[in-house]
């Protein structure tokens, strides 16, 4: 079980091969980080049985009262829930921070959860905060499944 970025070893058909009037960038940006390997730009979970997860851009950061926060790490987090099937993370426009706390948008594994439940916000917020930090527990969280679409305001 290991976290890390997703880079691939060989070509394959259809590869980008340069940026157009930019190729000093594309090296740099896929070739450069890991050298012998091309960079996705994505992060990528691998079980002990050799199964991968896409766990989002690397390079997706939210800015949070100065502080830059990527998304992938947040909704890494989240998805540790039992309840959370899976997640994504948006920042949102703040007229005072530039950028709210967060929106998540979450898909449920059990629907015994319930539609707008505070104990789930406040559980992830209690985990987001523990594992990152206080600044980083979202204003809003977005509950889907199916019958079901509820915002929670934190």
């Amino acid at each position: 079980n290991i976290s890390g970025a997703l880079c691939i070893s060989q070509a394959w058909p259809g590869m980008a091969r340069t940026i157009y009037n930019d190729h000093k960038r594309f090296l740099e940006t896929y070739l450069t980080p890991y050298p012998g390997f091309f960079f996705t730009g994505d992060g990528a979970y691998r079980t002990s049985e050799g199964y991968y997860q896409l766990t989002g851009r690397l390079d997706d950061i939210i800015n949070i009262s100065g502080h830059r926060l990527g998304t992938a790490e947040v909704e890494d987090v989240v998805n540790h829930h039992v309840a959370v099937a899976e997640s994504a993370v948006i920042g949102y426009p703040h007229e005072i921070k530039g950028e709210g706390k967060m929106l998540h948008f979450l898909s449920l594994k059990h629907l015994s959860w319930g539609c707008g439940t505070a104990t789930l916000t406040a559980e992830l917020q209690e985990l987001i905060s523990k594992k990152i930090a206080k600044y980083a527990a979202p204003d809003y969280i977005q509950v889907m499944h199916t019958g079901c679409s509820n915002t929670l305001a934190a």
